[in-house]
C-alpha cells in the first residue's frame, strides 16, 4: 500500500509540474522603458529606442484625457513608473503604475476630489482586448501576455503614457 501511495504522489506531482506557470523567466534585454499610446490602443516594452514588444491593449471606460478624478473612467496620461507588482491579482497578474504623482493628487484635491490610484497594468481572459475599453482606468492585455510582461519589467521601470 505504501508503495501505491509512494507511485501516487510522483504520478501527481509530475503532473503538477506538467501544468502551466503563470510565473514566466526573461532573459532578453532590459526594458529601460514602457510606452502606451492611448490614442493607438498599443502599449510598447523599450530596452532604450528599439522596440522589444508590442501589445494590444484596453483602457478605461473613458479613456479620452487625463485622469483627474476617482472614478472618470480615464487611464493616467504622463511619466509614471512601475511601483509594486500582485502575483495574486483578481486579473491574473498586475504590475502597479505610480499614479497618483504629487501633481495629480494637487490637482484633485483644488477641485475637492480624491484622484483615485489603483492604476495597473493587468491580465484580462474573458473577451478579445481591442473589442472596447472597459477598466476602471488601468491597461489591460491577454492573461498569456501579462505574463511575460510581469517577467520582462521590474519595479522603477519608467512608464510614458501618451494621449
Amino acid at each position: 500500500m505504501r508503495v501505491f501511495n509512494l507511485l501516487a504522489m510522483i504520478v501527481l506531482a509530475l503532473g503538477l509540474a506538467g501544468c502551466g506557470s503563470k510565473f514566466r523567466t526573461y532573459n532578453g534585454p532590459e526594458v529601460t522603458s514602457v510606452q502606451v499610446h492611448k490614442a493607438e490602443r498599443k502599449m510598447y516594452l523599450l530596452h532604450h529606442d528599439k522596440v522589444l514588444k508590442t501589445y494590444d491593449i484596453a483602457l478605461g471606460f473613458a479613456p479620452q484625457g487625463h485622469k483627474r478624478f476617482e472614478g472618470d473612467g480615464k487611464t493616467p496620461e504622463g511619466t509614471y513608473f512601475i511601483n509594486r507588482r500582485n502575483p495574486n491579482s483578481d486579473f491574473h497578474l498586475s504590475l502597479g503604475i505610480s499614479y497618483p504623482n504629487a501633481a495629480d493628487r494637487s490637482y484633485a484635491a483644488s477641485h475637492g476630489r480624491s484622484p483615485g490610484g489603483d492604476i495597473f497594468i493587468h491580465g484580462w481572459s474573458r473577451r478579445p482586448i481591442k473589442q472596447w475599453d472597459w477598466t476602471a482606468g488601468c491597461i489591460a492585455v491577454k492573461d498569456r501576455e501579462i505574463e511575460m510582461v510581469y517577467a520582462m519589467i521590474k519595479d522603477g521601470t519608467v512608464v510614458h503614457i501618451l494621449p
